[in-house]
């Protein structure tokens, strides 16, 4: 083999930390190339295009994960805007809820200034503010979404206010107390089990 010429080395004097300022600077250089290749999506190498595709996969792993959270994060819809089979299986959910909640843990004896209709699930006023009721009800008693307070705010600006508008002279039972309504009337107490009139 013939003997390579010598490289010649000028003699030149650079300090210390010049040569690393250059590695950085070629980095640096090299990193805002890459960067404006992917963003103009214009590469002579196969680099290039393999950047290109990692963006797509990225772009289509965060689609995925977006559609994943949307349907995590989904509220459940307001109960009048449901058609069956979505309403009556929500209506049962939240007759379940009245009857095994509501009921008997809040409502006394019906009387003219407290009215209650056992039937509730047949007046669509009743059936609306319940159900917003419960769903603030199942949100509020979630101590990762509300704290602590979530119970006592839930009976403050939702139970309370509910129960006022449906119980009052002028709420949804105000004929079933006056023996307009052909519904019969009993203690709360005696609420059947949704799941009762499911089976008859």
């Amino acid at each position: 083999m013939a003997d390579e010429p010598e490289e010649i080395v000028p003699g030149l004097t650079v300090p210390v930390g010049m040569f690393e300022d250059i590695e950085d600077l070629k980095a640096k250089v090299a990193w805002l190339t890459a960067q404006l290749e992917a963003l103009t999506g214009d590469s002579g190498d196969e680099t290039g295009k393999a950047s290109a595709d990692d963006e797509d996969a990225t772009a289509g792993r965060e689609g995925a994960d977006d559609e994943g959270e949307e349907e995590e994060w989904q509220y459940p819809p307001f109960i009048l805007l449901l058609d069956p089979p979505q309403y009556d299986d929500e209506l049962r959910a939240l007759i379940e809820w009245v009857e095994g909640v509501l009921v008997p843990g809040y409502l006394g004896e019906p009387s003219p200034d407290a009215r209650w209709c056992h039937l509730w699930w047949e007046h669509p006023v009743a059936v609306a503010r319940l159900h917003a009721a419960w769903l603030a009800w199942q949100e509020c008693t979630d101590p990762a979404s509300c704290g602590y307070t979530g119970p006592s705010v839930w009976h403050r600006d939702h139970l309370d206010p509910a129960l006022r508008e449906l119980r009052s002279s002028a709420g949804p039972f105000g004929g079933c107390t006056k023996g307009e309504h052909q519904i019969g009337h009993r203690l709360p107490s005696l609420v059947p089990s949704a799941w009762t009139h499911a089976e008859e």
